[in-house]
């Protein structure tokens, strides 16, 4: 068994989305494919050399015959310890706490998130560095660059990894080490959050459904909430992992997850309903009779934070991504806190986390988190809302009904336009963007436009400017429209438009939704040219 150095020639296509690359499982394997992209990073962080490197995916389609290839190379790239959860399972967060406590140089996780699996699927790759957080823009354009010049790659050639087997084994001068991938991720919800009155809560008749999609968290779920705080057998559905999800969508929201809406509606609905994701980053949240929208849930487990184990210094500072409504802004308020508006992508909070600036953040792609871990964190939320009902002998209408009468309601939808034609796409928001300068102080959807722009951030921890991060039509506090790409898709063009609207007194905190966004839709379909541009009378998702 030797060390091999190869030649190859580069992909051009290897430009990371929102949370690394993301392509069909065909697209990556052509020969050479993974081997290119990985040997990019091991040249770009040379301080994986002699270090950890933590590996681990959601189990879709290829994710085993990716880890072989991984650790073949960095066995090849001098990585001293490689630790792998078992069966190559790991949830994203579970990775991100696992880099954490093994002091580890970073992490390869094998996922395409909440996108479809199996041979016809996708799959996915991104570097999480030191600390758990997701490579930086810098690194990711640094990968590449490099990625399109790639002339060889190394790899250890001869021999395998059982992954299925706890414990050590070697490959070459690299310890390689097969960890249960669900017990220092379990140890640290038990830091933060109190069980014991989360079993009481069982105990006397507290019920909770969570759906893991046949996705990673089911192992996560079965251990915590049914072995270890003592939900009812059948609490967690669709818990073992699947290479195909089960043929179903693994993205948790009112479409993919509509089963889960319908039970919520159900005469003996459960007290707690729940989801999680593809690679258990995502959450979604349900009461019984009621969705919690995302931006919502950050909102009201911002409020409540307090009363949890882990967090009764309080909180530091709240931070939301630009699309999510702004129903945590007035929380920050009411507790004296910044609020921190960052761009779609968690590696924006990674900072603000990093410098402590903010103990919880969250964006409107169901993803809450807080300072435990450097990625969003689907079992922690519902854990967090778990503990809160706990705490507080309420229900989750209860909750909700007062948090609305207290800070009011922010109605937000956001609609998909999936799979356009780039120019199609590229159109639209050029169309908007025309206009944006003519906007501020006319009229839309019955609402004076205040502020009309293309949104930037500049990091106020590492100073780093952000550009070309959505189009706003804000109408002060009122109501808002923001128009993006999306970045997590594998074909085609996503576009999103979100659009929220604030009501404040108690005669318009109960209207549905869809109705309360209706005139922000009709009034951004004009401005957007929507369906001349695109030949889409209606959004194929609304979330």
């Amino acid at each position: 068994m030797t060390i091999r150095e190869l030649p190859t020639k580069p992909y051009l296509d290897q430009k990371s989305g929102t949370a690394g690359l993301r392509k069909k499982v065909a697209v990556f394997q052509q020969p050479h494919y993974l081997e290119n992209y990985l040997q990019s990073i091991f040249d770009c962080v040379p301080e994986l050399k002699g270090r950890t490197l933590v590996i681990g995916g959601d189990g879709r389609y290829h994710n085993r015959a990716a880890i072989q290839t991984a650790v073949a190379m960095a066995a090849a790239n001098g990585v001293a310890r490689v630790v792998i959860g078992q069966g190559g399972l790991l949830s994203t967060p579970a990775a991100s706490n696992l880099i954490r406590v093994r002091d580890a140089a970073g992490g390869l996780l094998l996922t395409a998130s909440h996108n479809p699996a199996g041979p016809d699927g996708d799959f996915g790759i991104k570097f999480n560095v030191a600390g758990g957080g997701q490579a930086t823009e810098g690194l990711t354009s640094r990968l590449y660059e490099h990625s399109k010049t790639i002339s060889r790659y190394r790899v250890f050639d001869g021999g395998s990894i059982d992954i299925d087997r706890r414990g050590e084994q070697t490959i070459g001068d690299t310890v390689v080490e097969i960890v249960d991938g669900v017990d220092d991720y379990a140890k640290l919800m038990q830091s933060l959050f109190d069980f014991d009155r989360i079993r009481e809560w069982i105990r006397h008749g507290g019920r909770l459904r969570f759906d893991a999609m046949h996705a990673v968290t089911g192992p996560y779920a079965q251990r915590i909430f049914v072995e270890m705080l003592g939900a009812a057998d059948g609490s967690v559905m669709n818990a073992v992992p699947l290479e195909d999800f089960g043929g179903g969508h693994p993205d948790p929201n009112l479409i993919y997850a509509k089963h889960l809406a319908d039970l919520a509606f159900e005469e003996d609905a459960p007290d707690l309903i729940a989801a999680s994701d593809g690679d258990g980053d995502r959450n979604m949240i349900l009461g019984r009779g009621l969705f919690i929208s995302p931006g919502d849930s950050l909102a009201m487990l911002a409020a409540n934070l307090q009363r949890l184990p882990g967090y009764r210094d309080g909180v530091k500072g709240i931070a939301r991504s630009m699309p999510t409504c702004r129903a945590a802004d007035q929380v920050a308020k009411a507790l004296n806190v910044p609020l921190y508006e960052t761009p779609t992508g968690w590696k924006f909070f990674c900072n603000l986390l990093d410098a402590g600036e903010v103990t919880i953040c969250g964006e409107e792609s169901f993803g809450t988190s807080s300072a435990h871990t450097r990625e969003k964190d689907g079992v922690w939320a519902v854990l967090a809302w778990a503990n809160v009902l706990a705490a507080t002998g309420k229900s989750v209408r209860e909750i909700a009904d007062a948090h609305w009468a207290q800070f009011g309601r922010h109605y937000f939808a956001r609609h998909d336009y999936e799979e356009l034609g780039a120019a199609q796409a590229e159109a639209v928001m050029q169309a908007v963007a025309g206009a944006l300068p003519s906007l501020p102080g006319q009229d839309f959807a019955g609402h004076a436009v205040t502020l009309a722009d293309e949104f930037s951030y500049r990091d106020k921890t590492d100073g780093s400017l952000a550009t070309a991060q959505g189009l706003r039509i804000v109408c002060g506090d009122d109501a808002r429209v923001v128009l993006r790409l999306s970045g997590t898709g594998t074909k085609g063009a996503t576009l999103r438009v979100y659009l929220e609207r604030y009501a404040r007194d108690s005669s318009s905190l109960h209207w549905k939704t869809d109705d309360a966004v209706a005139p922000l839709a009709a009034a951004i379909a004009r401005v957007a040219r929507i369906a001349e541009l695109t030949g889409r009378q209606t959004p194929d998702v609304v979330t």
